[in-house]
């Protein structure tokens, strides 16, 4: 299995205003006989779930969605050719046009995830509404990104505009962001086996999760399965 989340550390990216990353040591084994850590983060720290709830008034918890909706066959569509600070990625750029129907999750990988941690990971590519309704009509219930965010991230005098978490988170589905590493399932072709297991947090909008991706039938599924 090959691992796509980021580890969470003390001073980390976050999506700006949402709280900071701390890791300390609550307990040592020198002192205290265990090592224990506390943590200080947000539900949306690192790679991480967006639930309906994060945008939607209403909309349902992290804890509310199966694991057999988060687990199974996905397609991934590589831009990373063609991915510079800000770009728009419509259908155009992600060949959707012979595109006939779509697994359950879609993985789009930029290849920004090179910049995490730098000032310039905040000026990532951002998907188009409209491909993003495309996608969904297809049959994409879970949108997978290598970025801060599927929308684009406003600079501080901006206001924020989340059409593509609206179309998805909308519609019940669920959004994956920060993505890293996903060059590494190049081998397996633009189909794989993506299994997303968020912290069961209760009531909550969303929480982090490790991604594992590996070939189709690595976890039960075949190219014939569907959530």
């Amino acid at each position: 299995m090959i691992d796509l989340s980021h580890p969470i550390v003390s001073g980390m990216t976050v999506y700006p205003g949402d709280p900071g990353v701390r890791v300390d040591p609550a307990l040592t084994v020198s002192a205290d006989g265990v090592a224990v850590a506390r943590l200080a983060l947000g539900s949306h720290t690192g790679t991480h779930v967006d639930a309906p709830a994060h945008t939607i008034p209403g909309g349902r918890t992290v804890d509310a969605f199966d694991l057999d909706e988060l687990c199974g066959e996905a397609l991934i569509l590589d831009v990373s050719d063609r991915a510079v600070d800000g770009t728009r990625i419509d259908a155009t750029a992600l060949e959707l046009d012979g595109l006939a129907e779509a697994p359950p999750i879609v993985v789009i990988r930029t290849g920004w995830d090179r910049h995490f941690d730098a000032p310039r990971y905040l000026r990532h590519p951002y998907l188009d509404v409209a491909a993003a309704d495309r996608l969904q009509r297809l049959g994409m219930r879970v949108l997978a990104i290598d970025t801060l965010s599927p929308d684009r991230t406003p600079a501080a005098h901006e206001t924020a505009d989340f059409a593509v978490h609206a179309v998805v988170l909308g519609a019940g589905g669920a959004i994956v962001e920060n993505l890293r590493g996903v060059e590494q399932l190049e081998p397996l072709g633009s189909r794989v086996w993506l299994g997303i297991f968020p912290l069961p947090l209760a009531g909550a909008d969303g929480a982090p999760a490790r991604v594992v991706a590996g070939p189709l039938g690595a976890g039960g599924a075949s190219s014939e399965h569907a959530v």
